[in-house]
């Protein structure tokens, strides 16, 4: 198996990475405590966060679950230290002023048809979130004149993220800040950021991974979910980050089908819905393993040029069955698509993580009365690979992943 020392891609990537990039709190430095007990305790970070260590026994790894196909709120449910921990904290910097506009409960409609789409309007962050930088390759380097997250106000940072504990073979090391995105999509969107003084540009690797699968299985929430965009796939900033947001809708990705591709890999095609996607598949057992192969993926469609999105959900086993209520396990679902580089297209929705999913956060409210099944559908696949390109990926994945 492939590990992160022994990839050429990985190899580049480090050697790339500019030195002395400025830190979000220049000269503010400490040494990391042992892990504690409590909620959170103090940051080694430059930034000066608090710390949420977690251990093994805080994954959430049974009984997590829709009813109805919403999630209603605390009734019944009791959420966990992550959920508390990110949920005060958001709603604290909502009530500060630390975002470009405040979130309310956006107007949701459940397009009619198969897919059940979640069209939600969202009219300040088509209008207020930060201009797109410009990319023109997936592999493009990072570039400290243009925006990147050592920018960030420190007052932004939620919490830093750090396995507690004696480590565990694969899982996550170091650690991750939790910070807000100020134009939020969706309540409790934050973004999960390495150290911005690596300069990482916006390539996955599976130590930002890990945390991104632990933080899914450390919430008790169904429709907590955790996502990446390549460049090219509509990523705003090249400065390695996943974003991580509540939806309260579930989605057919969860549980669609799926066609065995390799097994043994936990390594799946999912079908029956509008954007066929690679999908693995683990019940939160041996989730370091996974995130290598994970990356194995990813790592192939950067060196071929090839956009690619990336969403962590609660989910069915692969064989389902379909419209379970049940989340046993996460499904990581992988969508390979056509590039789009340059200036962002101005239809009713971008095509990226959430859409490709089946969650249309939409900027007009025109085009949110109009949109239909069909319209959306037709607006997502205009970005799929074509069917022979599709074909022959699938056949150099799987036979990647068989060595």
């Amino acid at each position: 198996m492939a590990t992160d020392s022994d990839s050429p891609l990985r190899a580049q990537q480090r050697a790339e990475t500019p030195q002395g990039t400025p830190c979000v709190d220049q000269g503010v430095e400490t040494t990391r405590p042992a892990p504690q007990d409590p909620l959170y305790s103090s940051s080694p970070k430059s930034v000066c966060a608090e710390v949420f260590a977690y251990h093994e026994e805080d994954l959430v790894l049974c009984g997590v679950e829709w009813e109805g196909g919403k999630f209603h709120g605390p009734a019944g449910h009791t959420p966990s230290r992550f959920d508390q921990v990110l949920q005060l904290g958001w709603e604290d910097r909502l009530n500060r002023g630390l975002f470009r506009y405040r979130l309310g409960e956006l107007q949701t409609r459940i397009l009619p048809g198969d897919v059940g789409f979640v069209a939600q309007l969202n009219i300040q962050r088509g209008l207020e979130r930060r201009r797109p930088q410009d990319i023109q390759s997936v592999r493009q380097h990072f570039d400290p004149r243009q925006f990147n997250f050592s920018k960030i106000r420190p007052e932004e940072v939620l919490f830093c993220m750090a396995r507690g504990g004696p480590p565990l073979a694969g899982s996550a090391s170091g650690d991750v800040l939790v910070v807000i995105n100020v134009s939020p999509l969706e309540f409790g969107h934050v973004l999960l950021i390495p150290d911005p003084a690596l300069s990482l540009p916006q390539i996955l690797t599976p130590e930002v991974l890990c945390f991104g699968l632990e933080a899914v299985l450390l919430s008790s929430h169904p429709g907590f979910r955790v996502g990446f965009n390549s460049l090219g796939a509509f990523a705003s900033v090249n400065h390695l980050h996943l974003h991580g947001f509540y939806l309260n809708w579930e989605l057919l990705a969860e549980t669609a089908p799926c066609q065995s591709l390799l097994p043994e890999r936990n390594f799946y095609l999912l079908q029956e819905v509008p954007a066929p996607a690679f999908l693995f598949y683990s019940d939160g057992q041996q989730v370091g393993e996974m995130t290598h192969r994970i990356c194995q993926l990813t790592d192939h469609l950067v060196r071929r040029e090839i956009a690619h999105n990336l969403f962590v959900t609660r989910g069915a086993a692969p064989h389902g069955p379909v419209r379970c209520k049940t989340r046993p396990g996460i499904r990581v679902l992988i969508w390979a698509r056509r590039p789009c580089f340059g200036a962002k297209e101005q239809s009713a929705f971008n095509v990226a993580l959430c859409e490709l999913a089946g969650h249309l956060p939409i900027k007009t409210a025109q085009d949110f009365e109009a949109l239909t099944e069909a319209s959306a559908i037709h607006t997502i696949q205009k970005y799929l690979l074509p069917e022979l390109q599709f074909a022959q990926l699938q056949h150099e994945l799987v036979a990647l992943l068989k060595e």
